[in-house]
């Protein structure tokens, strides 16, 4: 007669015989058991405990390596921005040690990053963005403008604090240069910003095809001491480079109509004029801006956009 065996839970886990999608039937050995007047073969497997621990950490491992794999595959593709020159080299480093991105390009003396979170560098990248976007006025300017760099200190410690690193980015360029006499003109050596952030407005989207998101650009601003030194050109390389990284297919930013200088700048980087601001918002006494977008260069992307 059989003897009944009584499996301890306590060291062994009872996975099932057959496995979903799969008809084949276990390749362990079975105990025939007697269940009271009949024989009944087991349908479950005895399986120690510390075979289920070492699958699992076993398969873990094979995800963090997909998952480092294809981290490396995308940073190994760089976009370079249709204006590049043949002389001007693009570069990737990848830290991976802490998982943040050193220098995204190297361009025309230029080296553009991420914004280290530390109070020096966001204090400066306040104050170049402050500099760029503030509007003197006739009285107590100064004051105005210690109020308004504070705002924008404040929105970017927001965005910091409430975003994914992979949603948003604060980038930062600098000189390539450590010896020469440009970095004395800045006190860390920062000379220009740009902000990249993931965002799907319906405006916008209707003029993508197949995309749901997108990379938009904004508050991009360079010391005025640095400004005509293509340093705009090099933060709009590494906006390129950050797209690919991050795996979408568009990016979009807004430029005044007026404003033709800075038009001819994002042409000359790819972008295209899209659509416009209706008319009558400058009969509120605004000023109409365009909406520009650039498709990734990668051939694995459609070409076509819908402008209005």
């Amino acid at each position: 007669m059989a003897q009944l065996l009584k499996p301890n839970p306590n060291k062994y886990t009872l996975p099932k015989r057959n496995f979903r999608g799969s008809s084949s039937s276990c390749s362990r050995s079975c105990n025939r058991v007697k269940l009271g007047n009949k024989k009944k073969r087991l349908v479950y497997c005895l399986k120690p405990k510390s075979a289920v621990v070492d699958e699992r950490e076993t398969s873990s491992k094979k995800i963090r390596a997909t998952i480092l794999e294809e981290q490396r595959r995308r940073a190994d593709v760089l976009v370079p921005c249709s204006s590049a020159s043949s002389s001007s080299s693009v570069e990737l480093v990848e830290n991976e040690i802490d998982g943040q991105l050193g220098h995204l390009v190297t361009e025309f003396g230029w080296k553009v990053r991420r914004l280290i979170e530390n109070e020096d560098e966001m204090r400066e990248v306040a104050q170049v963005q402050a500099e760029a976007f503030h509007v003197p006025v006739a009285f107590f300017d100064d004051v105005f403008f210690e109020f308004f760099k504070a705002e924008v200190l404040s929105g970017l410690l927001y965005k910091l604090r409430n975003s994914p690193p992979d949603r948003y980015a604060c980038l930062v360029a600098k000189t390539a240069d450590t010896s020469s006499d440009t970095l004395s003109l800045s006190a860390q050596g920062l000379v220009g910003v740009v902000d990249v952030t993931v965002l799907n407005n319906k405006d916008v989207v209707q003029h993508l095809d197949g995309a749901e998101e997108y990379l938009y650009v904004s508050g991009i601003a360079v010391f005025n001491k640095f400004r005509r030194q293509k340093v705009a050109t090099a933060l709009l390389k590494a906006c390129d480079v950050l797209l690919n990284i991050w795996g979408f297919r568009y990016l979009a930013l807004r430029a005044y109509e007026d404003d033709s200088a800075a038009c001819r700048l994002y042409t000359n980087a790819g972008y295209k004029i899209i659509s416009k601001d209706p008319l009558w918002t400058t009969w509120i006494g605004r000023k109409r801006r365009v909406l520009m977008i650039k498709r990734s260069n990668s051939c694995m992307y459609p070409s076509n956009l819908h402008s209005t």
